[in-house]
């Protein structure tokens, strides 16, 4: 797969947003393993501007891991600084999974509240849940009345 190739000010807005990241995957003396580049890629779909550890004293070694990285994952290098790798790859969509039995949250309503004429009033937000209803009054009521006896009186008859 090619890598992703970016204009110098997409390049520079992502080293930006990387400044204040911290590496996510670290490769150790082993180098570059199928594991490491398993988890490198599953953090790139995970956070899509991600920062990578290198803990080898060769820099052209760094330089080889920075390019095949680019190369196998479908990723844009952004910047190598030291032993650090900074690399890009857009997020994949993710698809909204809509619940058809779910039931309505919770509802939040500002309410006035008059106080003794001359003041003002007092802004009280209330919480509706499912299964309430707001009165005229501003209280809150459940929105099916509780039946007035109980099932066992009502089996008895």
């Amino acid at each position: 797969m090619p890598q992703i190739q970016l204009t110098p000010a997409q390049r520079k807005d992502h080293r930006a947003d990387a400044h204040h990241l911290d590496p996510v995957v670290m490769v150790g003396g082993d180098g570059l393993t199928a594991n490491v580049k398993k988890e490198i890629d599953a953090a790139l779909n995970a956070h899509g501007l991600i920062k990578v550890r290198v803990f080898s004293d060769d820099r052209t070694a760094r330089e080889e891991m920075f390019k095949t990285l680019a190369d196998e994952l479908n990723a844009a290098p952004i910047q190598h600084i030291g032993k650090l790798l900074v690399l890009w790859r857009p997020q994949p969509e993710k698809e909204k999974v809509i619940d058809e039995d779910r039931k309505p949250g919770p509802r939040d309503f500002k309410v006035l509240k008059f106080g003794r004429p001359g003041q003002r009033p007092e802004v009280k937000t209330l919480r509706v849940l499912g299964n309430q209803r707001l009165t005229p009054g501003g209280n809150v009521k459940r929105a099916k009345p509780k039946p007035k006896t109980s099932l066992k009186k009502r089996s008895q008859t």
